[in-house]
């Protein structure tokens, strides 16, 4: 009888993640930050078979930046998550709009040739009442 496998310290820092912010040191400057994770990966919730995007962030700051190594736990945790690209996308937007409550935010997800389809979706969050939207 075989013994049920001990997860690694990855898997287990990836399953307890939560998402953090960190304070801006600029609040009162309008930056873009921008993150490229070209390692995600999620399940196609039809087939089951994987998917592979690069994740690109980009937004401009308020009071709060996200902490890199908790944005890297929980772009992993999406590994096993059956999910759309579509979906994939918009949550990845939610989640860090909710934590941060940027100026401006933009997500986009390419994704790899699945299919003789590439597929590439861009959401976008603008906070209410701002005018400057970068380039």
């Amino acid at each position: 009888m075989t013994e049920p496998r001990q997860k690694k310290y990855g898997e287990l820092a990836i399953e307890q993640n939560k998402l953090e912010a960190w304070e801006n040191g600029y609040p009162e400057r309008d930056y873009v930050i921008s993150l490229s994770m070209p390692e995600f990966t999620c399940l196609c919730p039809r087939s089951g078979f994987p998917d592979f995007a690069t994740i690109n962030v980009r937004y401009i700051p308020d009071q709060k930046v996200v902490e890199l190594k908790s944005l890297k736990l929980y772009v992993n945790g999406y590994r096993d998550q059956y999910i759309s690209h579509e979906n994939a996308v918009n949550k990845i937007l939610s989640d860090l709009v909710d934590l941060l409550d940027p100026r401006w935010m933009e997500v986009v997800g390419d994704f790899d040739v699945r299919g003789n389809i590439k597929t590439v979706v861009t959401a976008a969050h603008v906070r209410p009442g701002f005018q400057r939207l970068p380039s």
